[in-house]
Order: structure tokens, then sequence, then C-alpha cells
């Protein structure tokens, strides 16, 4: 008796959690097309340039003292030391840690928007959403009443670990957003150190790599969720063919539901991962 077939209840269920699964991955990949200048309609970002200018005045003081510091550091000998050389590069090298100091928001925001344009060129509508085989969609509507219970209960459970996986890949997004923003005015006290020796200005560099994988991390999202979700629309693995239909089906959406949670690891463990390959 059709009373007795959950089939369609269970496509049902499965469509809705699926279909919030790729609402989650549209949002992200518009959250990381967005520029952190925009984010939240640009409040934020407001917070941030109202902070600035107090950043900018203690790195422009630091640059004078990191200065001082790198000068009597490799200013042993005055007289054989101050070569014109040694003076030229030690200006060139105050002007330009004050001129970082003073414009490090415009440079940031220039990797934003790069950042951004690079996140549209990659989704620009063509990341596959996941949507659930028909040949396994219709072996689910005509399971026996056995079988599609079994199917319910652990369609059930697949569908909280998607919806859990989903908001954690949304979480992971805002995190970056606000790591973004704590780092941004952070920058004009660390370019201070480029007006000192190399034993002060290893913190310039430090924190021009953190700032680039944290940027860069953005792209290694959307990277990690367009080939994940490839894998989910992939087929059957090779080892199932000597599965009953409706054990290949239940295999089928472990799978589903494993690379989603792969999907979300690998999102989380993307700046690491973009650190790694670019050597930051």
């Amino acid at each position: 008796m059709d009373i007795f077939k959950l089939g369609d209840k269970i496509l049902a269920l499965l469509e809705m959690v699926f279909g919030f699964w790729n609402n989650q991955v549209s949002l992200v990949f518009a959250m990381l097309g967005e520029s952190p200048v925009d984010f939240k309609n640009g409040d934020p970002w407001t917070v941030i340039e109202n902070i600035e200018p107090i950043f900018v005045a203690v790195g422009s003081s630091l640059v004078v003292l990191f200065f001082v510091i790198g000068f009597c550091s490799e200013s042993i000998d005055v007289r054989e030391e101050m070569r014109f050389e040694v003076i030229l590069r030690m200006l060139i090298r105050l002007g330009l840690a004050e001129w970082f100091v003073a414009n490090n928001v415009s440079i940031m925001k220039a990797f934003f928007e790069t950042i951004g344009n690079l996140i549209d060129l990659l989704s620009a509508g063509n990341y596959t959403e996941i949507t659930i085989d028909s040949s396994q969609a219709d072996i689910i509507s005509d399971l026996g009443f056995g079988e599609s219970l079994i199917m319910l209960i652990l369609a059930a459970l697949l569908s909280i670990i998607v919806i859990i996986c989903g908001f954690f890949l949304i979480y992971t997004v805002y995190f970056r957003f606000l790591r973004l923003l704590i780092i941004v005015p952070m920058g004009a006290i660390a370019f201070s150190t480029m007006g000192g020796n190399r034993t002060v200005n290893h913190t310039v560099v430090a924190y021009c790599k953190y700032f680039l994988s944290v940027t860069f991390e953005a792209v290694t999202m959307a990277l990690a969720i367009i080939v994940c979700n490839a894998f989910v629309n992939a087929g059957l693995p090779s080892f199932t063919g000597s599965y009953a239909d409706w054990a290949q089906t239940l295999i089928y959406l472990c799978e589903m539901t494993f690379t989603i949670a792969l999907t979300v690891g690998s999102v989380k463990g993307a700046q690491n991962l973009t650190s790694k390959a670019f050597g930051l």
C-alpha cells in the first residue's frame, strides 16, 4: 500500500536539505566576492575608518623610534659608516615606512577588490549545485516499507549533519571578515617597523604574510567548494556495482554527506592551506 511507502517523503526531505546547502553555498560565494568595505552595508568598515587615524598617529611616531633604533644598531663607527649610500638607504627606508603607514588602508582596499573580482570570475554562476541523481531518486521512490524506513532514519541523520555543516560554512566566512577587519588598523603599526633594521622589520614581514594568507583564503574557500560539489555530483563509486540498489543508494547518500563535511573541513583549513601553498 502507498501509505507504507515513504520514498516521496524521503525525497522531499533530501531535496529540502540539499536546497538549504545550495542556498548556503550561494550566500558564501556572494560574501567571498564582497569586500570588507561593503560588508554589512559598510557599517563595520565605518568603525574601522574612525579608529584608523589613531593607529596611523601611533605608527607615524613609531617610525621615528624604529629608525633611531636601526640607526644606532647599524652605526658602530659614525665617521666610517655614514657614507652617502648608507644615509640615502636609511632615508629611503624612512620615507617608505612613513608612506606605507599613511596609505596602508588604500593598499589593502586594492587587495580586497582584486580578490573579489577573482571570486566573481571563479563562480560566475558556473559552480555545480548538489542535486539527487535521477536514477537514485527512482530507487528511493520504489523502496518497500522496510527499506524506506531505514532510509528515512538515515536521511534524517544525514540532514542534521548537512544543516550543521551549512551553518559552520557561514560561520567560517563571517569569521574571516572579522579577522580582516581587526588586522586592518594594526597595519599602521606593523608598517612602522620598516623604518628599523632587520631585527625590527621582521614584524612587517610577518604581518604581510598573515594579511595575504587571510585575504587569499577566500580563493581557496571558493575552489574547495567548487571541487567538492563536483565530487558529489560525480555519481556512485565504482566499488558499489555488486550491491543491491537500495544499498547503493545508502552509500550514495553517505558519500554526499561525507563530501559536504569534507567541504566544510577544507573551508575551515583554507588559511593554513593557502599559507603552505604560497610559503607565507
